[in-house]
């Protein structure tokens, strides 16, 4: 009888311990930085390293969700960077490349659950959307998204024809080989991306209305450089988003905040979940 007893409360013990470390560690949470999670391609029937279905993007979401991550906005993003406040356990949605996949699968569960998102279009597509291997956004779509949830959804930059490389050698930065097979000079490079960085701003501000409205840039690839940066500045571009697989806080350049990528069909909601709480940078429990 005894030895029941004992038996039972030891099970007891190990059973409040494994229930107060679940709780703990459910309840972790940070502050003071951003959860910026990257997509590509949503399509349920196309496969791709960069594709995810509509099911795991919805499931994403609604898990975390359930786990008390809250959603913001890219005007929010900004004004977080610039000194404000933002949620416990913030997270921003952006999507690279600007496919009319945006349109027709993600916007629509995005808008269900009240998930704001940005994309970074890469404006010469705009000229002919069907062109691409993947279609890309038309100017009606963004202008549509863009009126029914103003402040909700944005579309930004992804360079207007700068999404390419040459070799290993990436077009933001150069120098590429000129049409007479010569390679390009240092300044003939700079005053091609000048030119490119300029033109993606003005097409996205004609779709806005607004002399101001492009301000944001991913890189493609994730490829930088100090003179691409400082051309982007002068461009108007105050934010620039990279690859780096780290969380946004405002120790971070404004031109090189990270990312976390979410849009690989192999990262189930868990798993993302763990990622992002394995790159906070001080973890506290809720009180």
């Amino acid at each position: 009888m005894i030895k029941k007893v004992l038996a039972a409360l030891l099970l007891a013990v190990v059973l409040i311990g494994a229930l107060d470390a679940w709780s703990y560690k459910d309840a972790l949470h940070y502050r003071d930085q951003v959860a910026v999670l990257m997509y590509h391609h949503v399509h349920d029937t196309e496969q791709s390293s960069s594709t995810i279905s509509t099911a795991l993007f919805r499931d994403q979401l609604n898990y975390l969700k359930s786990k008390g991550y809250h959603f913001i906005s890219l005007g929010e993003f900004k004004q977080f960077y610039d000194g404000g406040s933002v949620p416990d356990k913030a997270v921003l949605v952006t999507f690279d490349d600007g496919y009319k996949s945006f349109y027709d699968y993600a916007y629509p569960i995005l808008k269900e659950l009240d998930v704001p998102a940005i994309n970074f279009v890469v404006t010469k597509d705009l000229d002919d959307p069907l062109a691409p291997s993947i279609p890309a956004l038309s100017r009606d779509q963004i202008r549509q998204m863009l009126s029914e949830r103003p402040g909700r959804y944005d579309f930004q930059c992804h360079s207007n024809n700068l999404h390419f490389k040459e070799g290993k050698t990436a077009a933001i930065i150069g120098p590429l080989t000129r049409e007479d097979g010569a390679l390009e000079t240092p300044e003939q490079a700079v005053a091609r991306v000048a030119a490119d960085t300029k033109a993606c701003a003005q097409r996205l501000n004609e779709l806005y209305g607004s002399d101001h409205a492009a301000d944001s840039y991913a890189y493609p690839f994730g490829i930088h450089s100090k003179t691409a940066q400082d051309l982007l500045t002068q461009a108007g571009f105050r934010y620039a988003f990279t690859i780096v697989n780290e969380m946004a806080a405002r120790a971070n350049p404004k031109l090189e905040i990270p990312r976390i990528n979410a849009g690989n069909p192999a990262i189930r909601p868990e798993l993302l979940d763990k990622q992002i709480m394995l790159r906070v940078e001080s973890v506290k429990p809720f009180h």
